[in-house]
């Protein structure tokens, strides 16, 4: 793969999706994962309760339905070889299963040390991450947690670069859905980065920050958006208030070894 694939030359890189994250993990010392609506913001929940979270990817797309029952019978295997609780859909939350991908779900939850998180593009992102590549969950609540632990720590340059990955959702058949919250949250990451000297960009990564610097509402944006309309449509309008609760949170989530999301 020619350096064009992977942004070479640049501190801070910017990808779309899983198979973004794929072609830039290995050439990255960082990877941060933006999942506005929802992943990264239930993340950024749970851990600053205390939680450690395990990611678990389940398949999306027209062919999914029979993948996904099996990938949710896995994750429960998963969740009780790990001593875990597993969370369900957020329709499927029941007093003796109240956890789920809704961030407000997880405020409401009674605590558990340790929650099996499926997710169908955050936890897929997480997972492309080679073991010796850090990953970082961000969102909107804790953009400046995010980039002030990354720059103390001496990423963002060439020779240590931080790819930051908008997950994105996905459409009827599959395919990746750039969503607007997550090019935003990347921009505003980025934006953070290159303000406390990270850099330089490369071209991508400028033009996530040049669209969330250009939006001069962004509580408002993301409401609007295809993904918040979405969400609000079906009964989780505060899952985008908590989303957009700007720099809320000061919490660093990172994958340990044990590929748990902790506080880093």
């Amino acid at each position: 793969m020619g350096d064009w694939a992977v942004q070479s030359g640049s501190g801070i890189r910017f990808e779309w999706g899983p198979a973004g994250a794929g072609r830039l993990a290995g050439n990255a010392a960082c990877l941060v994962v933006v999942d506005v609506l929802s992943f990264t913001t239930a993340v950024s929940v749970a851990v600053a309760q205390g939680i450690r979270v395990l990611p678990f990817w389940l398949p999306e797309g027209p062919t999914a339905p029979t993948a996904r029952a099996a990938a949710q019978k896995a994750a429960g295997v998963y969740a009780r070889q790990s001593g875990a609780r597993l969370a369900v859909a957020r329709r499927a939350v029941t007093p003796d299963s109240p956890w789920s991908l809704s961030p407000a779900h997880l405020r409401a939850a009674p605590f558990v040390a340790r929650l099996v998180l499926p997710s169908a593009n955050g936890a897929a992102i997480a997972a492309a991450a080679p073991p010796g590549v850090r990953v970082v969950a961000a969102c909107l609540r804790n953009i400046t947690a995010v980039g002030s632990w990354l720059t103390a720590r001496g990423y963002g340059t060439p020779q240590r670069p931080v790819a930051v990955i908008a997950a994105g959702e996905r459409w009827p058949d599959g395919t990746l859905r750039p969503a607007l919250e997550d090019l935003l949250g990347a921009g505003a990451l980025i934006s953070d980065l290159h303000a406390q000297g990270a850099g330089p960009l490369s071209a991508e990564a400028a033009a996530a920050k040049a669209a969330y610097e250009g939006t001069a509402d962004l509580t408002h944006t993301v409401a609007a958006g295809a993904s918040g309309r979405q969400l609000a449509s079906t009964g989780f309008a505060t899952d985008v208030a908590i989303a957009t609760e700007e720099d809320s949170c000061t919490v660093v989530p990172v994958r340990d070894g044990d590929g748990a999301f902790a506080s880093g």
